[in-house]
C-alpha cells in the first residue's frame, strides 16, 4: 500500500505542473523521513532516478527539495543506489551543463555528510576519488569546475581522510600542483584540501609535503602571490596537524620572520599572512616554538604601529583631560581614511599574534609587562576600530594571564607582573578616558572591558583616578545613542569599582552617580535593569558604610533609591532576574536606611513579605530577612514579624536545600535580634523542625541547625521552656549524631557549643548529659564498636560540657575516668580507650596538676595489648602536658630518655605538645621558656630511626619547633642535609615541610636564603629523601610559593624527571607459587605528578606546561592506576588554564584515554580491583570532559573518533554525562 502511495508521488513529480512537482516532491520528502519507509529494488531505482531528475528542474524550489530528499534516502536505499546517484551526480559536475553544475556539487555534498557506514564510504570514495582528482588536475576543465570538485574533495577528506591512506600520495601531488595556479579562488581552495588532507596524513607525507612548500617559498623569482598562497599554506598546515608541525618550525619561522621584515612596503597581505602563521605556530606548536617567541614578539610589538601611510601628530600626551566634546568631534571627522590603504590589517595580524604569545606563555609575563604593556597602552589610540578591538582584546588577555598566573597572591612583590601592571595605571586610565570621550559605541565597550578586566586583577588600583572616570560612565549610562550593551558593561564596571574600593573614595561623586544609575533602573530592557539594581545595592553600601558614625550625608539620595526600588519590587510583570534584584536590593536599603524610612517600612516590608510566598522569589527574599535582621538600626519588624516566622519554619520542611540553608540563617538573625519578641510556641515548632535537620548526611546543614539551638538557649527569658524542649526533642538526634565518623569541622564545634549551651539552661542535670555521652560510645549490637573519629568526638563533647559545668564538676569527671584506668584495665577496652581521650581533651583545656600522679596512670596504658589504646595514652599524655607544661613536658622527655621501648608512644606525646604549642603566639613563648636544647638534641638522636614513623613524628616536631625558633632550628637542618644517613636527610627535608604554613611566620625570613640546600635533596641517589624534597616543594608551592619561584628553572627539570619510571627501582620478588613485581619508585612518581599539580595553581608563570605535558604527563596518563588519577586531575587543569598547550598535543593523548576508559578487570577480579577500575574510568572521562570544552579540539580526529567511541558505548556515555553534571 505505502509502495501505491509512493509510485503516485514519483507519477506527480514527473508532471508539467510546476506546483504538482513541488507538492509531490515534498510529500516524498515527508515519506522518505518516516522510519517505517521501506522500499524494494525496484522502487530504490524509481525513486532514485526520479529524484535525480528533480535535481535539474527549471524551478529552484523544486530542485532545493530534490537535494533534501537526497539526505533521508542515502540511509534508506542500498549500497549500489548511493553509489549509482553519486556516479551519475560526479558526471554531471564534470561533463554537464553549466547551469546543473551547482546543484550537482550541492547535491554530491549531501550525500558524503549523510554517510555513515565505513563499508559504504569505502565504495563511494574508490569511485568518487579518482574523479575529483581528475576534475582538479584536468587542464581542459574550467575554473569553476575545478573550485566545485576542491570543495566536494575538503568535504570528504575532511569525513573519510583517514579512509584514503592508498591515496594519500596521489591526492598530494595533485593538491600541491594546484597551488601554483593563475585562479586566486583554486589556490585558496587547494589550501583548504591540504588542510583536510594533512591531519591523517603520515609523518613523512607532512614532511614531505611540507619541505615542497617550503621550497617554493625559498625560490627566488616566485609571484607574490603565489608566496603569499605558500605561505598560507604553512598556517593551514600548522592549524590542522598541531604539534606535529613543531619538527619544520626552524625552517618556516626565519623565514616568515624574514618575508615580513623585507616585503615591499605595497605587500601589505604577505606580512598579515606571516603574522597569521606565526600566530598559529605559538597556538598549536607552543613546546617547539619556545626558542623564537622572543623574537616573534619583538615583530608582534614593531608591526603593532604599521602604518606607512599616516603621520601621528598626537604623539604628545595631552594631560588636559576636559577637553570639550565638541573639539573631539572635530578632531575624529578630521582623520585620515583611506579605503585603499590596508596596513590595519597588519597590525591586527600583530595584535592577535601578540594575543598568542600571552594566552601561550605565561612563563613570559614579566617580559610581556616589560615590553608589550606600555607599547598597546600606546596603540589604545588607534584609528582603526576593528584592530582598536584587537589591542584591547590582547590587554584584557594580557590582565586575565595576570590573575591566572598571581591567583591567591596577596602580597604584591617588587617587580612581579602585579607591581609591574600597578606602575602602569595611571596611563591605561589616562589612554581609556580618551576612548571613552570617542563618538564609536563599540570603542567605549571595548573600553569598559578593559576597566573591568582591570579592576577584577588589580582591586583597588584606581582609587586616585575615579574622578577621572566619572564623567565616562555618566555619558555611557546618559547619553540618548549609548546602546544597551554600552550601559551594561559600564554599569558592570561601576559596580564592581564601587566593590573593591573605599567607599569614602566615591563620596565626592555620588551626586554625579545616583541620577544616571537610579535612570538605568527604569531602563526597558531587563538585562540593564538587573545590572542597575546590583550597582544599587553597591550605591547603598558606599553611601552609608558605616552606620554608627556618619562620615557622609546620605539622606539627600534615600528617598529617590527608596522610590526607584519600590517601583521595581512591587511591578510583578517583569524578568525574575531583575525580580531578584530589586529584593536583594530593598533589603540592602532597608537594612541601611531603616531609621530615616519609618514612615515606609508599613508599605514595602509586606511586598517582601509577600515575594516570600512565591516559589520563584522566596530564597532571595528568604536572605534579603537575613540582611534586614542583621542590621545595627533594630529595623522595626512588628507589622510582618510572626508572618515571616512562620513561613520561615515551613520552609525548614521543604526538598529545596539552599532554601533550607538560608531559612536556617535568617531564623539565627531574627532570634538574635527579635527574640524577646517571639512567643514560645514559635519558639518550639522551630526547634520540631530543627531537630529532623540534624544528621552525619549534611553536616553544613546539621552545623546551622545547632547554632540556631544554642542562639534561642541564649536567650534567657524564654531559656526554661526552650531548653526542656531542646532537651526532649534535639538531645537524641544529637546523641546519634557524635557516634558518627563523617562527624567534624564545624558541625563538631557547633556540637559542642550546643552541650555548652544545654548545660547551662534550666532542666537539664550536668550527670545526665554526661551519662549519655558517654553512653552513646557504647558499641551496638546491630553495628558493633565505634569509629576512632567517633570516639574523638565524643571526647571533646565531654571536655567543654565538664568545663561549661564548673571546676567541681570537672574535677569530679577526672577522677571518675582516672578511675576507669585504674580499676578497668585490660577487661574494657572501649571504655578505657574513650578515658583516655576525654583526660587528654580535657587537660588539654584545663590544668590537671591537682589531681596526683595523673601522669603515671596514663602511661600505665602503654601496657596494654591493644594498639588504640596505646595510641589514646600517648595523645592523652601529650594533651595534658599541654595544660601544664612546667610540670608535664620535663616528665615526657625524662621518660623518652628511660623507656626505650616506649620512645614511638612518648615521641607522638611530645609531637602533641609541640604541634599545640606552636599554633599561637602564647604557646609559642611558653614552649621556648622550657628546655628546647634538649628537645632538641632527643630529636636528632631519632633521625636515624629504622622506623619510618618514627622519623615522621620527629620530623614534625622539628618542623614545629622550627617556626618558633628559626634562627637556631634553620642552619641545624641544612647542616644535617650533608648527613652520610640517607634518613637523616630524607627527616629534614620532612622536617622543612612542616615548618612552612600558610600563615606568615618568622621563619619565612630565615628559610628563604637557605630553601635550595632542602629542595635540591631532589637529586639525592636515595629515593626516600628525594620523595621527602618533592614532598617539601609541594608543601612550599602550596603554602608560599615565594619561597620557591627564584628556584623553580633549576628544580622543574629534576621534578619532572621524578615522574619517570626508573627500571632499577622495579624488583621482583619470588614467593613461592609465583613472582611479585615490586616498584619501589611508584609513590615517588605519584608525589612529584601531585607536586605539579600543586605548582599549576600557585607558579603558572614559571612552568613552560609544553615541555611537560609531552613526554612527562603523557607517560604519566599510561602508568599505574595511582599515577594516572593525579595525571588527570593535571590534564583538566591544564586543559582549563594553558588551553593550546593541550590542543597543540591533543592527539597524542588521545591513546593513553582510550586505553583507559576501555580497560576491563579480570574476570575473577576481587570487588576492591573492580572498584577502583570504576573510578579510574570516572577520572578519565571527567578529563575527557576537559578537553571537550576546548576550542579548536575538533581538529583532532583521533580525539573526535573517541568522542564518537564514546557516544556509541552506552556504558561509557552514562558515565560521561554523570561526571558533566558532577
Amino acid at each position: 500500500m505505502a509502495n501505491l502511495a509512493i509510485n503516485g508521488i514519483l507519477e506527480k513529480m514527473t508532471g508539467k505542473d510546476k506546483d504538482y512537482r513541488y507538492m509531490a516532491t515534498s510529500d516524498l520528502l515527508n515519506e522518505l523521513s518516516k522510519d517505517s519507509f521501506k522500499a524494494d529494488s525496484d522502487l530504490e531505482i524509481k525513486v532514485s532516478n526520479t529524484v535525480l531528475q528533480q535535481l535539474d528542474d527549471a524551478a529552484g524550489d523544486v530542485s532545493g527539495l530534490a537535494v533534501k530528499c537526497l539526505a533521508p534516502l542515502v540511509k534508506k536505499v542500498s549500497q549500489d543506489r548511493v553509489l549509482d546517484m553519486t556516479e551519475k551526480l560526479c558526471d554531471r559536475l564534470l561533463h554537464g551543463k553549466d547551469q546543473h553544475r551547482d546543484t550537482a556539487s550541492i547535491a554530491l555534498k549531501t550525500i558524503v555528510s549523510e554517510i555513515t557506514a565505513t563499508a559504504v564510504a569505502l565504495r563511494i570514495l574508490e569511485s568518487l576519488t579518482p574523479q575529483l582528482i581528475q576534475g582538479i588536475s584536468s587542464t581542459g576543465l574550467s575554473t569553476e569546475i575545478k573550485c566545485e570538485c576542491l570543495d566536494i574533495l575538503c568535504d570528504v577528506l575532511h569525513r573519510f581522510g583517514n579512509l584514503m591512506t592508498h591515496d594519500h600520495l596521489l591526492l598530494l601531488r595533485s593538491l600541491l600542483s594546484q597551488l601554483s595556479s593563475n585562479q586566486a579562488s583554486v589556490r585558496k581552495k587547494s589550501i583548504s584540501c591540504i588542510a583536510s588532507l594533512s591531519s591523517s596524513l603520515s609523518d613523512d607525507l607532512l614532511a614531505a609535503a611540507t619541505v615542497e612548500v617550503v621550497q617554493l617559498l625559498k625560490k627566488k623569482g616566485t609571484k607574490p602571490e603565489l608566496t603569499r598562497t605558500n605561505i598560507q599554506m604553512i598556517g593551514a598546515f600548522s592549524r590542522a596537524v598541531g604539534y606535529r608541525f613543531g619538527p619544520h618550525l626552524s625552517e618556516t619561522v626565519p623565514m616568515l620572520i624574514s618575508y615580513c621584515v623585507n616585503a615591499s612596503e605595497v605587500d601589505e597581505e604577505l606580512r598579515e599572512y606571516s603574522l597569521q602563521a606565526l600566530e598559529s605556530f605559538l597556538l598549536r606548536c607552543p613546546r617547539d616554538i619556545s626558542v623564537y617567541c622572543n623574537e616573534i614578539l619583538d615583530l608582534t610589538l614593531e608591526y603593532l604601529s604599521y602604518d606607512p601611510n599616516f603621520t601621528d601628530n598626537m604623539e604628545e600626551d595631552t594631560d588636559n583631560e576636559n577637553l570639550e566634546d565638541e573639539e573631539e568631534d572635530e578632531e575624529s571627522a578630521n582623520e585620515y581614511s583611506d579605503d585603499e590603504d590596508i596596513s590595519w590589517k597588519v597590525r591586527r595580524a600583530a595584535a592577535k599574534c601578540l594575543s598568542a604569545v600571552i594566552v601561550s606563555r605565561p612563563e613570559m609575563l614579566s617580559i610581556l609587562y616589560k615590553e608589550a604593556c606600555p607599547k598597546l597602552i600606546e596603540r589604545f589610540k588607534e584609528r582603526e576600530e576593528n584592530v582598536k578591538m584587537d589591542v584591547f582584546n590582547a590587554f584584557i588577555e594580557l590582565l586575565r594571564q595576570t590573575g591566572n598566573v598571581t591567583k591567591g597572591q596577596v602580597d604584591i612583590q617588587e617587580y612581579s607582573p602585579l607591581w609591574m601592571l600597578k606602575q602602569e595605571v595611571q596611563k591605561i586610565v589616562r589612554s581609556i578616558n580618551k576612548q571613552l570621550r570617542e563618538k564609536s559605541i563599540k570603542t567605549k565597550v571595548g573600553a569598559f572591558s578593559v576597566l573591568r578586566e582591570l579592576v577584577v586583577v588589580l582591586p583597588d588600583c584606581l582609587a586616585d583616578h575615579i574622578g577621572s572616570l566619572v564623567p565616562g560612565i555618566e555619558k555611557a549610562l546618559s547619553d540618548k545613542s549609548s546602546t544597551s550593551n554600552l550601559k551594561i558593561e559600564a554599569l558592570i564596571f561601576t559596580r564592581l569599582v564601587m566593590a573593591s574600593h573605599l567607599p569614602s573614595v566615591f563620596h565626592p561623586y555620588i551626586k554625579a552617580l545616583s541620577g544616571p544609575i537610579l535612570s538605568a533602573v527604569s531602563e526597558r530592557y531587563y538585562k540593564v535593569t538587573a545590572e542597575a539594581l546590583r550597582v544599587c545595592g553597591e550605591l547603598v553600601r558606599v553611601i552609608r558604610p558605616n552606620i554608627e558614625e556618619t562620615v557622609f550625608d546620605f539622606r539627600p539620595y534615600v528617598r529617590s533609591i527608596y522610590t526607584a526600588i519600590l517601583l521595581r519590587l512591587a511591578n510583578q510583570d517583569q524578568d525574575q532576574e531583575v525580580k531578584e534584584c530589586a529584593i536583594s536590593c530593598m533589603g540592602l536599603v532597608i537594612s541601611t536606611f531603616g531609621d530615616d524610612l519609618q514612615m515606609e517600612l508599613p508599605t514595602c516590608l509586606p511586598v517582601l513579605v509577600d515575594r516570600m510566598g512565591n516559589e520563584i522569589t522566596r530564597l532571595t527574599a528568604v536572605k534579603a530577612f537575613a540582611v534586614i535582621a542583621s542590621s545595627p538600626l533594630k529595623i522595626d519588624l512588628s507589622c510582618v514579624l510572626d508572618h515571616v516566622l512562620a513561613e520561615l519554619t515551613a520552609f525548614l520542611r521543604k526538598a529545596n536545600r539552599a532554601l533550607r540553608q538560608a531559612s536556617l540563617g535568617t531564623l539565627n538573625s531574627l532570634v538574635v535580634a527579635y527574640g524577646d519578641r517571639i512567643s514560645t510556641s514559635t519558639y518550639e515548632s522551630i526547634i520540631v523542625e530543627l531537630s529532623a535537620l540534624i544528621s552525619d548526611s549534611d553536616l553544613h546543614m546539621t552545623a546551622s541547625a545547632l547554632e540556631l539551638c544554642c542562639t534561642m538557649m541564649a536567650d534567657r527569658k524564654f531559656n526554661k521552656d526552650v531548653g526542656l524542649s531542646v532537651r526532649q526533642i534535639v538531645l537524641p538526634q544529637a546523641l546519634v549524631l557524635v557516634r558518627s565518623s563523617l562527624l567534624q569541622g564545624q558541625a563538631l564545634q557547633a556540637l559542642q557549643s550546643f552541650f555548652a549551651a544545654l548545660v547551662h539552661s534550666a532542666n537539664t542535670s550536668f550527670d545526665v548529659l554526661l551519662d549519655s555521652l558517654l553512653f552513646s560510645a557504647k558499641p551496638s549490637p546491630q553495628s558493633g564498636g565505634l569509629a576512632k573519629q567517633a570516639l574523638y568526638s565524643i571526647a571533646q563533647c565531654v571536655a567543654v560540657l565538664c568545663l561549661a559545668a564548673g571546676d567541681n564538676k570537672c574535677a569530679s569527671t577526672v577522677e571518675m575516668l582516672t578511675s576507669i584506668l585504674k580499676d578497668d584495665n585490660n577487661t574494657n577496652s572501649a571504655k578505657q580507650h574513650l578515658a583516655l581521650l576525654c583526660l587528654g581533651e580535657i587537660g588539654r583545656r584545663k590544668d590537671l596538676s591537682s589531681h596526683r600522679n595523673i601522669e603515671n596512670i596514663v602511661i600505665e596504658s602503654f601496657q596494654s595489648p591493644f594498639e588504640e589504646i596505646k595510641s589514646a595514652a600517648s595523645y592523652a599524655l601529650g594533651n595534658i602536658a599541654v595544660g601544664n607544661l612546667s610540670k608535664y613536658l620535663p616528665f615526657i622527655l625524662d621518660q623518652i630518655d628511660n623507656q626505650q621501648k616506649k620512645q614511638y608512644l612518648l615521641l607522638h606525646s611530645l609531637k602533641e605538645v609541640i604541634a599545640r604549642q606552636s599554633m599561637d603566639k602564647a604557646g609559642q613563648v611558653e614552649l621556648q621558656d622550657q628546655n628546647v636544647e634538649k628537645i632538641l638534641r632527643l630529636l636528632f638522636n631519632h633521625c636515624e630511626s629504622e622506623e619510618e614513623g618514627v622519623r615522621n613524628v620527629v620530623a614534625e616536631c622539628l618542623g614545629k619547633i622550627a617556626l618558633i625558633e628559626p634562627k637556631k632550628l634553620v642552619p641545624a637542618l641544612q647542616v644535617r642535609t650533608t648527613c652520610p644517613a640517607g634518613f637523616t636527610r630524607a627527616t629534614v627535608a620532612i622536617a622543612v615541610k612542616y615548618s612552612i604554613v600558610e600563615r606568615p611566620e618568622k621563619i619565612d625570613d630565615v628559610i628563604y636564603p637557605a630553601i635550595s640546600s632542602f629542595l635540591m635533596l631532589i637529586k639525592d641517589d636515595d629515593r626516600h629523601v628525594r620523595r621527602a624534597a618533592v614532598s617539601a616543594l609541594s608543601t612550599a608551592a602550596h603554602n608560599k610559593p615565594n619561597l620557591i619561584k627564584g628556584l623553580l628553572p633549576e628544580l622543574l627539570p629534576l621534578l619532572y624527571d621524578q615522574t619517570v619510571v626508573k627500571q632499577e627501582l622495579i624488583r621482583t620478588v619470588d614467593l613461592g607459587p609465583f613472582k611479585h613485581i615490586v616498584d619501589d619508585g611508584l609513590e615517588l612518581r605519584k608525589a612529584a605528578f601531585e607536586c605539579v599539580d600543586t605548582l599549576l595553581d600557585s607558579c603558572l608563570d614559571q612552568v613552560n606546561p609544553s615541555s611537560f605535558i609531552v613526554p612527562y604527563l603523557k607517560a604519566g596518563l599510561d602508568d599505574h592506576y595511582d599515577v594516572k588519577m593525579p595525571c588527570h586531575l593535571i590534564l583538566s587543569k591544564l586543559a582549563d588554564k594553558c588551553p593550546s598547550a593541550v590542543l597543540a598535543v591533543l592527539d597524542s593523548l588521545v591513546g593513553p584515554l582510550e586505553k583507559t576508559i576501555s580497560h576491563r578487570p579480570k574476570q575473577d577480579a576481587v570487588k576492591q580491583e573492580v572498584d577502583r577500575n570504576e573510578d579510574m574510568i570516572r577520572s578519565a572521562l571527567r578529563a575527557i570532559a576537559s578537553l571537550n570544552h576546548l576550542s579548536g579540539g575538533e581538529y583532532s580526529p583521533k580525539f573526535k573518533m573517541l568522542m564518537n567511541t564514546i557516544m556509541k558505548t552506552p556504558n561509557l556515555i552514562e558515565k560521561y554525562n554523570a561526571v558533566r553534571c558532577e
